[in-house]
């Protein structure tokens, strides 16, 4: 198993959502606290941000190349040759005190993406699913930390992370509808190994998680709930991580420093930086949202 590598040193306040654009050849992340998206291209070492006026909690890919987003006043469609964006609808314009934490786009197109209490007030935040017509429906209420999420190889299962729950919930998924139900849960992740916070598939059906607290990304089957691998960081605060490059045998990994004290920053001071494995397992290609 090959060792970490720092891609980019960016110190990231609260990095979150990465994701593969292909089309570019590049990483999008997002600093969700210093309102920034970040972009970096691995072939030459490019690297460009997009500077918002909120907090942006998690960025996908639509089919034209655009960008949607998930920010602390709802959802929005943004331009990256412009940079200009599009307030497509806020379901929480009644939650002043909540924002936007991570998402994703289904295979189904549409825009998934779960909000949190910026005071971290329990079951405050909601799943969310962006509809085509800008439609938003609720899929899931009393959410905590809206934090990972990913469909199984087969469309059939949603995989869904409520980071205090220390758990990997499944629901039964409808492709047509976008509908979820049945929920159970497929892992439990001991308090020893940190909080699961961001996920993603692998081309094994299998889940890779980050460990908020835990320095580390891992591997688990999430039809026993077994932990096959783990891959050490020089970050107490791994936050989520994507597959990508060429071939998609490459995991990013992005991490966050919010709250650490001066001497943890001391002690790990690539805290906020973006890292890649090349774990020996392949990924997918990211699902890419409808234009809206």
């Amino acid at each position: 198993m090959e060792k970490w590598e720092l891609l980019t040193d960016v110190r990231a306040t609260l990095g979150e959502g990465p994701v593969w654009d292909e089309e570019r050849g590049a990483i999008v992340w997002v600093d969700i606290l210093e309102k920034r998206i970040w972009e970096y291209r691995p072939a030459d070492a490019d690297l460009t941000s997009y500077q918002l006026d909120q907090y942006v909690g998690a960025a996908a890919l639509t089919e034209s190349g655009g960008l949607l987003l998930a920010m602390r006043h709802g959802f929005y469609a943004m331009d990256r040759d412009t940079e200009k964006l599009r307030a497509l609808g806020d379901p929480e314009a009644d939650r002043p005190a909540n924002r936007f934490n991570d998402g994703k786009c289904g295979p189904d197109g549409r825009f998934w993406a779960g909000t949190m209490s910026m005071g971290d007030k329990p079951g405050q935040g909601a799943l969310y699913r962006l509809e085509e017509a800008g439609r938003i429906i609720r899929l899931v209420e009393g959410v905590s930390t809206s934090n990972g999420l990913d469909w199984s190889l087969d469309g059939r299962t949603f995989y869904y992370i409520d980071t205090p729950t220390r758990e990997v919930a499944a629901f039964d998924y409808d492709r047509e509808t976008g509908r979820i139900e049945r929920r159970r849960t497929a892992i439990r992740v001991p308090e020893e190994d940190g909080y699961p916070d961001g996920m993603t598939l692998d081309a094994e059906g299998k889940l890779w998680i980050a460990h908020w607290g835990g320095s580390q990304v891992t591997r688990w089957d999430p039809e026993t709930g077994r932990k096959l691998d783990a891959l050490a960081l020089p970050v107490p605060l791994v936050t989520s991580c994507a597959f990508g490059g060429e071939h998609y045998d490459e995991l990013y990994v992005t991490s966050a420093r919010v709250g650490l004290s001066t001497e943890t920053l001391e002690q790990h001071p690539l805290s906020g930086g973006l890292f890649r494995f090349r774990p020996g397992v392949k990924g997918r290609s990211p699902f890419r949202c409808r234009d809206l």
